[in-house]
C-alpha cells in the first residue's frame, strides 16, 4: 500500500528478459537504506517487489499482465520514473490509500498554465470514468493528485510547483502515456452494489438493503 507522495525519481538502467516477462534495473535518486528484498516499491504507480537491491540500484521483474496493462509496454532504458517505498502503519496518510494495481493508461492532451501551476487534462478510458468524481483522488503515474473537473471521456489536476519539480509529470509532454488508478473506495463500493441480492421495495428497510435510492434519500449522491 502506497500514499501517492513520491519520495523521489530514479532511472531505469536496464531492461532484459526474464521467461515471458522482463526484469528492469533501476538506479533511484536516493538511498535505498532499511528496503530489503521482497519490499513493495512503486515505479510510476506500478507495484513491483524488489528481487535485488545493491546501494541506490534495485532490480523487479514485470509480469506479462504489468506489460499489457501499464506504460511498461513502451518503456525504454534511460527512462525516469516516480518512486515511492510502501507505507508504514506509523506514517501520515498524506497523499490517499494507493494500492500500485493501474486500472488503465491515460493520454496527456493538454497543458495549460494557471496562476503559478498548471493544469492538465488527461484523457481516460471511457470505463474509468463512473470512478472519478470532482474533488476526488486518482494516481497518476502514482502521484496522488485531487480531480479538478471530469467528464464522460477526460478530467483535469491541477500541478503545483514542488510536485513539477520532483516527479516526472513536470517534463511530461504532450500525447505521453500516464498509469492511473483511481480511488479504490468508488469500487468497492460498485462491487458490493452489484453483489447485493434484488429485493422487495416494502423488504428493503427491514432487511438493510443499501441501494441508489437510499443513498439518494440520505444524501449521500444527487
Amino acid at each position: 500500500m502506497f500514499t501517492g507522495i513520491i519520495e523521489g525519481l530514479g532511472t531505469i538502467r536496464a531492461i532484459r528478459s526474464s521467461g515471458l516477462g522482463r526484469r528492469f534495473s533501476i538506479e533511484a535518486d536516493f538511498p535505498l537504506d532499511q528496503s530489503k528484498i521482497g519490499d513493495s516499491i512503486s515505479v510510476s504507480g506500478v507495484c513491483l517487489t524488489a528481487v535485488q537491491i545493491t546501494g541506490r540500484h534495485f532490480e523487479v521483474d514485470v509480469s506479462p499482465e504489468t506489460f499489457q496493462k501499464t506504460t511498461f509496454g513502451n518503456a525504454i532504458v534511460g527512462e525516469r520514473v516516480n518512486l515511492e517505498r510502501a507505507m508504514r502503519l506509523s506514517d501520515r496518510l498524506d497523499g490517499h490509500l494507493v494500492s500500485g494495481h493501474i486500472d488503465g493508461i491515460g493520454i496527456l492532451k493538454q497543458r495549460d498554465l494557471l496562476g503559478n501551476a498548471f493544469v492538465i487534462t488527461i484523457e481516460v478510458p471511457e470505463f474509468l470514468t463512473r470512478y472519478l468524481i470532482t474533488k476526488g483522488s486518482v494516481a497518476v503515474d502514482g502521484i496522488s493528485l485531487t480531480i479538478n473537473t471530469c467528464d464522460s471521456t477526460s478530467f483535469t489536476v491541477s500541478i503545483i510547483p514542488h510536485t513539477a519539480k520532483w516527479t516526472t509529470i513536470g517534463f511530461k509532454s504532450i500525447g505521453s502515456l500516464v498509469n492511473l488508478e483511481t480511488d479504490m473506495i468508488g469500487k468497492y463500493v460498485e462491487r458490493f452494489m452489484a453483489g447485493m441480492l434484488p429485493a422487495k421495495k416494502e423488504q428493503r428497510s427491514e432487511q438493510g438493503i443499501i441501494d441508489k435510492e437510499f443513498l439518494l434519500k440520505t444524501g449521500f449522491i444527487d
